[in-house]
């Protein structure tokens, strides 16, 4: 039997060395290492501004691309997948983002040991991985506990933002937000995308292939 080889073309390799490149050049700049201490971004950004975390940044284009429109606030990525790492370093340092960062650790973790409660303006967490199959969806990043932690962190008025083209993902999502007391959604049931969330080319292919958007937004009332 004949093996099909899938051939890398020249610009594909391109971008792989330029991640690979960012991840080693950058990362000691743009990186925060984890630690069981809390994260003084005071100090890492030199300022004090309005915060907000991204976690699970995929490839940071989105991510990137919200850092450069708002200058005036700082932002946090977590991620721990390595391409996707070495993606967004090579965005900063493109375009010489000084209001962004990134961990590369375990966003739960993360949130326990390096933010302390009322630490956040806002928490973005854009196409998480939907985990479709019923016996996987304990796996879905989006559960109570987690909720109730990122609630913790998140400062009176602060806000919650998901996004998903799962609607099943959707629904669970609602559901679990609707369930903690100390949020409030900002519409009837999904939002209206906001502004700064800009519409990424995977988006773009599959609104054109009739796959239906979801926006979530809460905010945190007491």
């Amino acid at each position: 039997m004949l093996q099909t080889v899938r051939l890398r073309t020249p610009s594909q390799d391109t971008v792989l060395v330029a991640q690979r490149l960012a991840y080693d050049t950058l990362l000691p700049q743009y990186g925060i290492p984890f630690s069981e201490e809390p994260v003084d971004l005071e100090q890492i950004f030199g300022r004090i501004a309005p915060r907000i975390l991204e976690i699970g940044s995929g490839m940071g284009e989105t991510t990137a691309e919200i850092a450069r429109q708002h200058p005036e606030k700082d932002f946090v990525a977590i991620e721990v997948h390595a391409p996707g790492i070495g993606s967004l370093l090579d965005r900063i340092g493109k375009q010489t983002l000084t209001n962004l960062r990134i961990i590369p650790h375990d966003a739960k973790l993360v949130l326990q040991q390096m933010f302390a409660d009322a630490s956040l303006d806002g928490v973005h967490i854009f196409f998480p991985d939907p985990w479709p199959k019923a016996r996987h969806h304990k796996r879905r990043l989006i559960q109570p506990d987690f909720v109730s932690l990122l609630c913790d962190r998140l400062k009176p008025g602060g806000y919650l933002h998901a996004a998903t083209d799962w609607e099943d993902y959707a629904i669970h999502i609602l559901q679990v937000l609707s369930s903690e007391k100390r949020l409030a959604n900002t519409a009837t049931d999904y939002a209206v995308r906001p502004a700064y969330r800009p519409l990424t080319k995977f988006e773009q292919r599959g609104v054109k292939l009739g796959h239906t958007i979801r926006d979530i937004i809460f905010t945190r009332i007491a």
